[in-house]
Formats: C-alpha cells, sequence, structure tokens
C-alpha cells in the first residue's frame, strides 16, 4: 500500500486576510482573491459598511454577479483591526462609493478605518488600480510613499504627495500597490510574500 504525502501547508495558516466591498466590484478579482489566499491557508472576510444592516448584497460590475457580506467595516476598532494580517481595497468601484460621507465635515467610516490600519505597521496594506482614491481625503497616510496605480489616478497620487513609480506592483514596507486589476496576482504575490518571507539562501563558505 503507497501512503500518500500530507498536503504541504499553505504559507498563510493561521492569518487572516480582509478585503473591502461595494457594489460595481470586479468579480474576477474578488474571485482571485478569495480562492488564491484561502489556497495559502488564510481566513478570508469580505468588508463593507453596513449601515446598521446585518448584511448587504451587492453586484459585479461585468456580470452583475450578487455577493453578500455580513461583516461591517465600522466594528473594526483597532483590536479587532490588528487581528487581521493584511487588508486589500480592490478595484471597480468599490473605494469611490466607500469613501462617501453623509457629513462633508466628517471623514467616511472607511477612510477612518485606513487611518486606523496605517497605524498598525505589521498590517499589511493593498490597494489595486483606483483603490488609493479611497485615502483622497487623508492625504498624510502615503504622504512620501512610493505607489504604483491606474494611469488615471497618477496626478491624484501626485498631488496627495505619494512618489508615484511607473511599474505594475510596488512594495513600500507595509504597502502594497498595484497598477490595474490586471495586475491584481501580482498584488496577492507580493502580500504573501510580505507575510510569508521566504527565507534567503545560505551563502556558500559563510561564517555563522
Amino acid at each position: 500500500m503507497t501512503t500518500q504525502p500530507s498536503p504541504t501547508p499553505g504559507r498563510l495558516v493561521g492569518k487572516r486576510v480582509g478585503i473591502l466591498m461595494e457594489n460595481d466590484y470586479v468579480e474576477e478579482e474578488i474571485s482571485y482573491y478569495r480562492r488564491r489566499f484561502a489556497e495559502e491557508g488564510a481566513e478570508v472576510t469580505l468588508l463593507t459598511r453596513l449601515w446598521g444592516r446585518p448584511s448587504l448584497t451587492f453586484t459585479g460590475a461585468e456580470q452583475r454577479a450578487p455577493l453578500t457580506v455580513t461583516e461591517d467595516l465600522e466594528a473594526l476598532d483597532y483590536t479587532r483591526l490588528a487581528r487581521l494580517s493584511a487588508l486589500i481595497v480592490p478595484s471597480g468601484q468599490v473605494s469611490d462609493r466607500l469613501r462617501f460621507s453623509e457629513d462633508v465635515e466628517r471623514l467616511a467610516p472607511a477612510v477612518e478605518l485606513m487611518v486606523r490600519a496605517f497605524r498598525l505597521p505589521n498590517l499589511v496594506k493593498g490597494f489595486s488600480c483606483h483603490g488609493l482614491s479611497l485615502v483622497s481625503a487623508t492625504p498624510e497616510l502615503i504622504r512620501g510613499r512610493e505607489v504604483t496605480c491606474h494611469n488615471n489616478l497618477v496626478g491624484d497620487v501626485r498631488n496627495m504627495g505619494a512618489m508615484y513609480t511607473n511599474q505594475d506592483v510596488v512594495v513600500d514596507g507595509d504597502l502594497v500597490t498595484s497598477r490595474t486589476v490586471d495586475q491584481c496576482h501580482l498584488l496577492v504575490r507580493s502580500v504573501i510574500d510580505l507575510l510569508d518571507p521566504v527565507p534567503e539562501p545560505a551563502v556558500a563558505g559563510a561564517v555563522s
């Protein structure tokens, strides 16, 4: 009888990844995030502003696919936020919808969430495509940071004081940004590498 080898455990076992959600999300992107992070053993949680409701169902931008979210981003205080290993702001209209505030003198709850997130250096922040528009009201969060984004957002991120870099994906410490939804796989790969760094190979003849 041949013994089958045990499956190799994922690199992110025991870690949690949060993904912000709203209407007009890109279906393939969200599906990829959920599948790929889960393949590495991470628990994936969809988050949105629930407006006091137990759940909200959103529809995608292309196939109008429905997706129900039950986790309220407003419930993520510092303690709960620190339980996440990564927080992803996806493409589509998600960031634009979440930055709405009914009181123009106050930050939207999703923006307040990002302020808390940027105060946690151990929490990886990922932004795809237009995602950085979510923090346009708080430019200090990315001022001086190297980022990439959709071409339509380049002027905005420069006005926010960020250093635009003409690359498909840019990693600046705990901040990962990608150019468009087409590079979401590069964003995920970079996030995984930050959460589980691959050890550098030992140098032959090195003295320990």
